[in-house]
């Protein structure tokens, strides 16, 4: 090799390494506003008591009603994992289709509303794997909701899935928790498996959250690795309500998130 082609070869490796640092760099100042706010588990089990659940959606989410062709791909009787569950109507709309669903929440008051505001009877038992847990199941449809800490829940429990739809809990957990749900997400994922994710931008100096600021690089950081990502779609989603917290632009994104092949 020529001196001039391994000066040119070191010249273009440093400038790439400069630009990935730059974008850590870039990443990381994006974070910072909202890098140590901390959510604890009894803060959101008490918004359920109190009834403050402006999360909550009472239809269908237009994102997934718009992508589910897509998420299924041509499958039947897909198994649905749903983390932070909540009381999403979403978890019913694809049961009657003949979809499973298994919900992870740590509300138990949400767990117990979803299943009388859609008329359905449900068992209850303990969980041994997950002491203090328990599982909520439907009679009438193949819906089961664990209210538990969702790091308690793992692929040992309910095997793996198919498909994940992510709403509203990459943006609910504490920032700092990201790569920690990252991992969990992916050992919940089948072969086949087709991860929806709902993400929001916004400046997150203007709001602490949740839901919290998510970036594309950051969401290419978590998955990339092991998965292939793919932004189906992009929507400004500024309501009177994101303006009372003073931002003036908020944007979703819905990301498909899929294992790359062995």
């Amino acid at each position: 090799m020529r001196r001039s082609d391994f000066l040119f070869r070191v010249l273009c490796l440093v400038l790439l390494q400069a630009a990935a640092g730059r974008g850590q760099v870039n990443m990381s100042s994006m974070l910072a506003p909202q890098a140590d706010r901390v959510m604890a588990l009894g803060e959101w089990e008490e918004r359920w008591q109190d009834d403050r659940i402006g999360f909550h959606q009472p239809h269908v989410h237009k994102m997934l009603e718009r992508h589910l062709d897509t998420v299924l791909n041509g499958r039947t009787s897909v198994r649905f994992f749903f983390p932070l569950c909540g009381k999403a109507v979403d978890m019913k709309w694809l049961a009657d289709m003949g979809h499973s669903v298994v919900g992870v929440e740590i509300s138990e008051k949400a767990i117990q509303q979803f299943f009388e505001e859609n008329n359905m009877t449900y068992s209850e038992e303990p969980v041994p794997a997950i002491p203090g847990a328990k599982v909520y199941k439907s009679s009438e449809k193949n819906i089961s909701l664990y209210q538990s800490d969702l790091y308690s829940f793992s692929s040992s429990i309910e095997g793996q899935f198919g498909a994940i739809w992510d709403r509203g809990s990459l943006v609910a957990i504490n920032p700092r928790d990201r790569e920690k749900y990252a991992a969990l997400i992916i050992s919940l994922m089948g072969k086949d498996c087709r991860y929806l994710l709902d993400t929001l931008l916004y400046n997150p100096e203007l709001y602490k959250g949740p839901p919290f600021f998510v970036p594309d690089e950051q969401v290419r950081s978590l998955f990339g690795s092991s998965c292939d990502m793919e932004l189906l779609e992009s929507v400004d989603a500024l309501t009177d309500r994101q303006r009372t917290w003073g931002l003036d632009f908020f944007t979703e994104n819905v990301h498909l998130i899929t294992p790359k092949s062995s």
